[in-house]
């Protein structure tokens, strides 16, 4: 169980969460909805630990995350991988080579720094390819890859991490619809076939209501709504929303829940 107690984050005179209080329970897909601006990236990385809380605790089945330092923050970050919208890949870097990057804190330090992989790290990377269709370019640098291609090999890199929890950052954000389909259908197939639990920030309402379990809804770095996909009607959006609700925020897949991508 993931606990969020009270948490809090300023920056300077802002407040940018503010007295978040949740629980995230094992295997579930939760949608972090709401407007830019609203506290959704700030509480990934606090969940993280890229940014600390200033005030509050976050509790990992019972362990304080918020006192975590030196190895123990390093497997913490290795359990609870983030995605990003940059995708922050190595272009000039091959595929496969980005993908074992997730792999580092499971290498010893000199083995990290040569990037000397065992036949295991290549052998789960490779696989961790094949399930998102992105093993046959795995020789190609990754600059050369499409947008929604490089968001699947970054979910490829936090799943050889072997990590409980993805923390995926507005991960479609500059995807068309096609390759919103393709990320979000391999999201879900990572939380059914694997019971991660994945925390998703998402601006777009049709793709939250499609694909999550639960939704969160944050303005001005609070929590305003916390219930399942049918609870959020068009009432509800327009009070989380304000006017963009009514302008169809973030249109992409407007399809019923999809099946799960082979």
């Amino acid at each position: 169980m993931l606990r969020l107690e009270g948490v809090s984050r300023r920056f300077g005179a802002k407040l940018a969460v503010d007295d978040v209080t949740l629980d995230i329970a094992p295997g579930s897909f939760v949608g972090v909805i709401g407007r830019s601006g609203a506290g959704k990236s700030t509480l990934l990385r606090m969940i993280n630990r890229l940014v600390d809380p200033s005030a509050g605790r976050i509790l990992s089945d019972g362990v304080d995350v918020t006192l975590l330092r030196g190895q123990a923050l390093r497997d913490w970050r290795r359990s609870s991988a983030m995605i990003f919208q940059q995708f922050n890949l190595v272009g000039r870097l091959d595929v496969l080579t980005n993908v074992l990057i997730g792999r580092l804190n499971h290498a010893s330090r000199l083995r990290a720094i040569v990037g000397l992989w065992t036949d295991e790290d290549r052998a789960l990377a490779l696989s961790a390819l094949e399930q998102f269709d992105m093993a046959s370019v795995s020789a190609q640098r990754a600059e050369t890859l499409s947008g929604g291609q490089q968001q699947r090999v970054a979910i490829a890199r936090a799943l050889v991490q072997e990590p409980r929890i993805i923390l995926a950052d507005e991960p479609i954000a500059s995807l068309d619809p096609r390759n919103t389909r393709l990320v979000m259908d391999a999201l879900r197939r990572i939380n059914r076939e694997y019971g991660l639990t994945i925390l998703c920030n998402l601006h777009a309402l049709d793709v939250a209501r499609s694909y999550c379990d639960r939704l969160v809804g944050m303005s001005a770095g609070r929590v305003v709504f916390d219930d399942t996909p049918t609870m959020l009607t068009d009432s509800a959006a327009r009070d989380l929303y304000g006017l963009e609700a009514d302008e169809g925020v973030g249109e992409g897949v407007t399809s019923p829940r999809p099946a799960v991508a082979a």
